[in-house]
């Protein structure tokens, strides 16, 4: 059985009505590209044919993606606990030992995504060492390569 994804209440909404605007919108527009398409003649040789057959493919894996991810969601609230416990949907600004230079990463699901800031799995290595941690500890994890790597927890906001 696979694993809810965990997703803030705005995430969902979010992607609830891009999935309702796809299934209802979208369809129909897709629909009408092609039928004007197949009205230029020869489908062998008709470039809006095919560009509005591939548009509707990458369409609709999108509804099955969306459908998957919001068949049993687990919704999460974002943020810092009260005892400053970092968690999902948390923007964390980490500082990796030997470089002066902050990154900042946010704890959740890619649909949480941020302008400006990368987006770590709450099950990767990275995102399961920084959870139930706070600002200022030292967290050692072990990359998929086996590399260990040493960040400190330089701030932690929304």
């Amino acid at each position: 059985m696979a694993a809810s994804t965990r997703l803030t209440q705005e995430t969902f909404d979010r992607l609830r009505a891009e999935l309702d605007d796809l299934k209802t919108r979208g369809r129909i527009e897709i629909a009408k590209a092609i039928e004007a398409a197949r009205a230029l003649g020869d489908l062998s040789e008709n470039g809006d044919y095919h560009a509005a057959k591939d548009s509707q493919g990458k369409m609709e894996a999108r509804i099955r993606q969306l459908e998957a991810m919001l068949k049993d969601p687990e919704i999460v609230e974002a943020g810092v606990g009260e005892d400053g416990v970092i968690d999902v949907g948390v923007v964390v600004g980490l500082r990796y030992e030997g470089d002066d230079d902050v990154e900042r990463f946010l704890i959740g699901s890619i649909e949480e995504r941020q302008e400006g800031v990368t987006v770590v799995s709450p099950e990767s290595a990275l995102g399961r060492a920084l959870r139930g941690r706070r600002q200022g500890d030292k967290v050692e994890y072990e990359t998929p390569t086996g590399a260990k790597l040493v960040v400190e927890i330089v701030s932690v906001g929304r």
